[in-house]
């Protein structure tokens, strides 16, 4: 696999996965590809040593398990998170100002504001709709279109626009999206794109989970293209790079790939990593092919290794004073591990260690991150994961720049030192 091909495979997924649900969609499609069998939670599981199979929770959130040809004794876990920060629909959404229908809209997750203002946006997510017979259906929608703008205020009308002026997200952050729109109608739109997408005449509108969506395509940017920028990179680069190595397993060890939703809002849901999806996905397939009972379920994961991935914050050339002098990992440096005293990242020096090893043995660079002593620290589904497991866990990332901005930028050659670095993670023959 050349390196070019999976960053151009990168920038396709970034690219069709604009909500977590599509993201969820998009991996599920290419582990069905690969030959994974989707399983149902509703459903009694049949497990054999050896398939490969995967369950969604919300349809945003999914597991993918390599499981063992051996008997299961250890599994090695990769986790991500397959939402981002960004503004998403109220459910009154509709609004008139000015002569003009807007959207009004909540902000979801610690996204940056102002790089939303004069963007191109489009609206994705997922809409549930009932047909003439009564069905429900969720429908995923992606309006790959400009449909909307959220306009700045001209600098003549607001001088102070340039000294850090605060932004008010409930009245400043509405999108524009029709002139002289009359009586605000949303249903009629949606029902107007669910027909253009899919063909859907005869259904009425229930509900909906939509968000916008910058419409400018990912791409590789700089002289030699040594960049990556795009919307998502946090944390949906993590989620296609876990999914790279897992299908790169050899089949021979345990593996997993968790990508959890709402991670960017605290990961308190029922497919967050504060839920119980992944404990109980392990202790369904421990119940068949491990061993029984909830002491065989606690050696199962105190012999298993958490690799959290998350990216990392690289090194600014305009702000260099914001990182510890001697920990600003570079963009192409290699993969960052994490760590943080007060366990805002999981790491320990038993876990990097084991990382190290794998960067060793993939001839791949490493790099360190730890916070400024006197600046916070933001956190992942590394430590939230290990308090609900209690499985050994390391935080680590690729770096990039502008984390939580509505367009972000990492550097190519991480893309595949990461997924080198967790191909030898899901291959590792012993875990110490």
């Amino acid at each position: 696999m050349s390196e070019d091909a999976r960053l151009e495979r990168l920038l396709d997924f970034l690219h069709r996965s604009p909500t977590p649900w599509h993201a969820t969609a998009n991996m599920a499609a290419r582990l069905e590809a690969a030959g994974f069998i989707r399983l149902d939670e509703t459903a009694s599981w049949q497990l054999s040593p050896g398939e490969r199979v995967y369950v969604t929770r919300n349809d945003s959130s999914i597991i993918a398990l390599q499981l063992p040809r051996e008997p299961l004794a250890a599994l090695r876990l990769i986790g991500a998170h397959t939402d981002s920060p960004g503004l998403r629909l109220k459910p009154n959404a509709a609004q008139c100002a000015a002569g003009w229908l807007q959207l009004g809209v909540e902000v979801y997750g610690g996204a940056l504001l102002a790089p939303w203002f004069d963007r191109d946006l489009g609206l994705a997510g997922r809409v549930h709709v009932r047909h003439g017979d009564g069905r429900i259906e969720g429908v995923l929608l992606d309006v790959e279109r400009a449909v909307a703008i959220i306009p700045s205020l001209a600098i003549h009308l607001d001088r102070e626009a340039n000294n850090g002026r605060a932004i008010n997200a409930q009245t400043e952050m509405a999108p524009v999206l029709l002139q002289d729109g009359g009586r605000p109608d949303l249903e009629r739109l949606l029902a107007q794109w669910l027909e253009e997408q899919h063909g859907l005449t005869e259904v009425e509108v229930l509900d909906f989970e939509l968000a916008f969506r910058d419409m400018q395509a990912p791409a590789r940017v700089g002289i030699e293209g040594e960049l990556v920028a795009s919307a998502r990179l946090d944390n949906l680069l993590s989620c296609f790079a876990g999914l790279e190595a897992l299908l790169e397993s050899d089949g021979r060890q345990g593996a997993v790939l968790v990508a959890n939703d709402h991670e960017e809002v605290g990961s308190a849901s029922a497919c967050g990593a504060q839920g119980p999806f992944l404990g109980d996905v392990l202790r369904r397939v421990n119940a068949q092919l491990g061993e029984a009972g909830e002491e065989g379920f606690i050696r199962l994961i105190q012999a298993s290794r958490l690799i959290s991935c998350d990216n990392a914050h690289a090194l600014h050339p305009n702000f260099q004073d914001k990182h510890d002098a001697a920990h600003g990992p570079a963009l192409n440096g290699g993969p960052v591990i994490k760590v943080n005293a007060s366990q805002r990242y999981a790491t320990n020096s038993a876990t990097a260690a084991l990382f190290r090893d794998l960067c060793r043995e993939a001839d791949v660079p490493v790099q360190t991150f730890v916070t400024r002593a006197d600046m916070g620290c933001g956190s992942t589904i590394g430590p939230i994961t290990a308090t609900g497991l209690g499985v050994p866990t390391l935080d680590v990332g690729a770096p990039q720049w502008a984390m939580h901005s509505i367009r972000e930028t990492a550097g190519a050659r991480d893309v595949d030192y990461l997924v080198r670095a967790l191909t030898a993670f899901v291959n590792r023959a012993e875990l110490p």
